[in-house]
């Protein structure tokens, strides 16, 4: 089955959803800088989550309207509803920071921050090119490859941080605090890899 020119609006619509993912990852790294600006930015990604609803509940709304799609509507549905999730996931972090009154940041959440960043600029880069799939088919696999080796070292950083925490931090409440956010911050980075999937599985069955 071949993709066809119709309905190309879908591919907007990604677009601007790993666009929001993006400016989420860049809001929680500006928390991991500065935590200071968290109550602050808790605001904006709440906006920004209503805004990622918005263009999910388009995408469904279209789907259901739409008789021929460009790909398979329930690849359509978990993409969609996929990047939605990331938002969620990024406003779910932001939230513990918050709750737990942390009083410094530690420099792994930073770097974690740092990986989400890298993530969701692969993840928007791969939307962008997924309209001409069969002719981006190798930078789009290339652009996953790396989302999931950004998820790699992000899962060894989680694992060596939590062992580190266990091991040097004497105070049990804070031990929960930080493994929770951390917890959240690798969930998110799982999240890009689980994407990446859905996109690669999207290449197998048309390219």
């Amino acid at each position: 089955m071949f993709l066809v020119k119709k309905n190309t609006e879908f591919y907007d619509l990604f677009v601007r959803s790993a666009e929001y993912f993006h400016e989420g990852a860049l809001i929680i790294n500006e928390v991991m800088t500065d935590y200071s600006s968290a109550e602050e930015k808790m605001k904006t990604i709440t906006d920004l989550e209503h805004a990622a609803d918005d263009i999910n509940d388009k995408i469904i709304d279209k789907l259901n309207h739409t008789f021929i799609t460009p790909i398979d509507r329930e690849d359509i549905y978990a993409i969609a509803n996929g990047l939605d999730d990331g938002v969620d996931f990024l406003q779910g972090t932001l939230q513990r920071a918050i709750m737990y009154r942390i009083d410094a940041i530690r420099p792994t959440a930073l770097q974690m921050s740092q990986l989400l960043i890298e993530a969701t600029i692969d993840i928007a880069e791969v939307f962008k090119l997924l309209h001409r799939l069969q002719h981006n088919e190798k930078k789009i696999l290339e652009y996953t490859a790396r989302i999931s080796k950004i998820e790699s070292a992000g899962d060894k950083l989680y694992r060596e941080e939590v062992a580190q925490l266990f091991a040097t931090v004497k105070d049990p409440i804070e031990i929960i605090k930080w493994k929770d956010i951390l917890e959240y911050l690798e969930n998110t980075l799982d999240h890009c890899e689980s994407i990446g999937d859905m996109i690669r599985g999207v290449v197998m069955k048309y390219a």
